[in-house]
């Protein structure tokens, strides 16, 4: 072949494959007490910066990107004032991200507990997978993935459920993508099984 000929074959093959094919898009809440790093990983994630962060108030919504889909992820503030509201923002949420602080106060840890049982009964969450993260791990107080999942008792509560539990800290980005990684095979297998019926 004459060499502008090779070209323009060459080009067009680059050309013309096409957009690469749509990733899924996922809804995805995001809930958790204030200071249990929701932000931070969700920032992080992003790739954004972290130094001035403050406590969401509200809600904020961020698209984040992975390899195989897209999570929108609609973080709700952790306060008082605003948990009381979670519930109003859940229609349409196909995963649940909770984030907990594994290096809270007892007290506080009581009260992620009975949020995190309240998300997993609550109707328009309770067949939808769960990713909980105990974050803070490098924290010297951080209690185990293990402690976690017996405090929180999530073996009886969370039986027959999609869920996955994993530890977390800010520093380890690869950790925690694998973590929505789990969670994202969790709403694609929800998918095909909604799609067989």
């Amino acid at each position: 072949l004459p060499l502008t000929q090779s070209l323009s074959l060459c080009f067009r093959t680059l050309c013309c494959k096409g957009p690469p094919p749509p990733r899924p898009e996922y809804d995805v809440v995001c809930i958790g007490l204030t200071g249990s790093g929701k932000t931070s990983l969700l920032s992080r994630l992003c790739s954004e910066a972290t130094d001035s962060i403050v406590p969401t108030t509200g809600f904020s919504i961020k698209a984040v990107p992975f390899q195989n889909a897209i999570l929108n992820v609609k973080e709700l503030g952790g306060a008082d004032s605003i948990k009381k509201y979670w519930s109003r923002y859940y229609q349409g949420s196909q995963g649940v991200v909770f984030v907990l602080d594994s290096a809270s106060s007892d007290e506080d840890l009581e009260v992620a507990r009975t949020e995190l049982h309240s998300a997993l009964q609550h109707p328009q969450l309770c067949t939808l997978p769960f990713l909980i993260l105990a974050n803070h791990q490098d924290k010297p107080a951080a209690r185990s993935v293990q402690e976690i999942k017996k405090y929180f008792e999530l073996e009886p509560l969370a039986r027959g459920k999609s869920w996955v539990l994993e530890g977390s800290t800010v520093d380890n980005m690869d950790a925690v993508k694998e973590s929505f990684s789990q969670l994202i095979n969790l709403l694609e297998e929800k998918d095909q099984d909604t799609g067989r019926i």
